[in-house]
């Protein structure tokens, strides 16, 4: 709904109490998140100190009414720092953020690939010289191995685990341009 004056301006209102009230528990809700998270991960996180204090004291906190009392502190701390970042890293960690997602779907794209052919296993080698090769190489021949004898996949997932440490998840949203790529025009 806007308002307007006389000179058909429109006039900028304070946001409602209900809108500031759930605001407050949007807050609340991600200092809950934080609190269920574990204390390395909390200090992955990069929170200021005085919110991480505040986090950690509700973790220790066992009576219901000082948790509710804390919770609403931590939720009073959290508007002065910016969530967006929190919120970020929170949903990358839970495994909800469609960047995350598809990097996963590219290591299962290329474990399928590894296994599929020796071309895959170069390709990736001349990307990424850095990796283990021998390594790779036997874990993929035991992979074959296993599915052959309808063994648990127990290379299989190791496969993966190595792609994860070869191909690290990329943080940024653009991608890098390579200055040798553009042609003058």
């Amino acid at each position: 709904m806007h308002y307007y004056n006389d000179n058909t301006e429109e006039l900028n209102l304070p946001p409602s109490k209900t809108k500031i009230k759930q605001q407050m528990h949007d807050l609340q809700d991600i200092g809950e998140r934080l609190v269920g998270l574990s204390t390395d991960k909390l200090k992955q996180m990069e929170l200021p100190e005085s919110l991480l204090d505040a986090v950690l004291e509700m973790k220790r906190t066992n009576k219901f009414g000082a948790q509710r009392r804390q919770m609403q502190y931590i939720g009073r701390l959290m508007r002065d720092v910016e969530t967006a970042p929190i919120v970020a890293k929170l949903e990358a960690w839970s495994g909800k953020s469609n960047q995350h997602i598809a990097w996963l779907h590219q290591l299962e794209r290329w474990r399928d690939r590894l296994l599929e052919s020796d071309t895959a296993m170069t390709e990736l080698l001349a990307d990424h010289p850095e990796a283990d090769a021998q390594r790779l190489r036997t874990l993929v021949r035991n992979a074959i191995k296993e599915k052959e004898l309808a063994k648990p996949p127990k290379n299989y997932r190791e496969i993966f685990q190595m792609l994860r440490e070869i191909l690290p998840e990329q943080t940024s949203q653009a991608p890098d341009i390579d200055s040798s790529t553009i042609s003058d025009a």
